[in-house]
């Protein structure tokens, strides 16, 4: 790649930042311009409801790399900037102001938005939603004000989010449609250790339930309607519903986009200038045979550098196990692999469940699809190492805490 060429990067994110420090750290010597539409430089976004949220984290922690390692390492980074079109054709984007970047190779990085709340007042103040450091620190101010709050989802993001207002004294209710908080993703058994955890921390939480209406007094949230005609009076309302993978840019340059931008192993898009990473990219993974598209950090951290390497010409192809973790109150927990509902046959559990200390296998004919380490730890890469092995492994030497995990993995 010459050296003269100019690499645009939307989205001044952990993975817009990520991607620009592997593009220099190959040897990019060009152009790189690093767009974003935030004020803030690229920040992380797990502290925002976890650390940084409860207090125990600085704000200056948050950032990717401090201010002067932009100008340091030449990135053009503009910030509290929009992309306003995308011309496939012309290679170039249009930012507000109206000024034109011609690119040789795009990057996108443009995350994905918090799924709005489909009901009637939903639009009123106090409804929250958590994404940019600014919502982080707007929940966490009402956490000093509200006496009462109300979660609509029971998901990953409410529940963290959930456990630091109760840390902060605030009575709080979850709602939740499934029959359980994280059925989806963890099935009965293991979902039932959130319930009770949040229960025992005092959590209101009401399962099976739907949100009709956000009821408002003076403009602002005061109360959460269901369809059973019950009212939950609250000070302010969070919701945290899913999210969905920001594709404008995709769409109207006409990308192919399913779920987010499709993109190959190596994270290229169907226009071989235009890659992706991230929240935003629907990528082909080569151990699984299939698109996935994971909104977790440990993507947008470690996706760049395969994207930058293709950038730049080499061949590179992102496999690593799909990897997330959470913090609520005293437990800690690592889930590595990728295991739907309907792909697996079997859950196996190695320690102490009523503990809160074990270890969770997701498994399909004997193989590994999945695992999680609840309050245990060092063991993650073993769980990695059994998942990326492809073997059948017996139930009962997975379930057996007195044996060594990395004696299962197959030889």
């Amino acid at each position: 790649m010459a050296q003269a060429a100019t690499f645009v990067i939307a989205g001044a994110s952990l993975a817009g930042a990520k991607g620009a420090e592997a593009l220099r750290g190959h040897g990019f010597g060009g152009r790189i311009v690093l767009i974003g539409d935030e004020p803030e430089p690229p920040y992380e976004r797990p502290p925002l409801s976890k650390g940084y949220l409860q207090g125990k984290q600085d704000r200056e922690t948050i950032f990717v790399h401090p201010p002067q390692w932009y100008t340091d390492h030449d990135i053009e980074l503009r910030l509290d900037t929009t992309i306003t079109a995308l011309d496939r054709h012309r290679r170039t984007v249009t930012v507000s102001g109206g000024e034109t970047i011609s690119y040789d190779k795009l990057l996108l990085a443009t995350g994905a938005s918090p799924r709005r709340l489909p009901v009637p007042g939903a639009d009123l103040d106090d409804v929250l939603y958590l994404r940019r450091v600014g919502d982080c620190e707007r929940i966490q101010s009402t956490f000093r004000t509200a006496a009462r709050m109300v979660f609509v989802g029971g998901g990953w993001i409410g529940l963290e989010v959930a456990s630091a207002a109760r840390d902060a004294g605030v009575d709080v209710t979850v709602l939740e449609a499934a029959e359980l908080p994280l059925l989806r993703v963890l099935g009965p058994r293991i979902a039932s250790v959130f319930a009770d955890l949040h229960r025992e921390h005092g959590v209101d939480l009401r399962l099976g339930v739907q949100v009709t209406e956000i009821a408002g007094n003076g403009g602002k949230a005061a109360g959460v309607l269901l369809a059973d005609g019950t009212r939950i009076d609250a000070d302010a309302v969070v919701v945290g519903i899913g999210a969905v993978p920001n594709t404008r840019l995709a769409t109207d340059s006409g990308l192919q986009v399913d779920n987010g931008v499709v993109v190959d192993a190596s994270l290229r898009s169907s226009d071989p200038h235009i890659y992706a990473v991230g929240d935003v990219a629907n990528a082909f993974h080569r151990e699984l045979g299939k698109h996935i598209r994971v909104e977790h950090w440990a993507n947008a951290l470690h996706q760049p550098e395969t994207a930058a390497r293709s950038m730049l010409g080499e061949r590179a192809i992102y496999d690593r196990v799909p990897y997330f973790f959470t913090d609520q109150y005293d437990l800690g927990m690592e889930y590595a692999g990728y295991a739907e509902p309907g792909q697996y046959d079997d859950v196996v559990v190695r320690g102490d469940l009523s503990r809160r200390e074990f270890i969770a296998f997701w498994l399909a004919d004997g193989r590994v699809l999945a695992g999680m380490n609840v309050n245990t730890w060092d063991v993650n890469d073993t769980i990695q190492h059994l998942i990326r092995s492809g073997k059948q492994i017996d139930r009962d030497k997975l379930a057996d805490p007195d044996l060594p995990l990395d004696q299962l993995i197959p030889n």
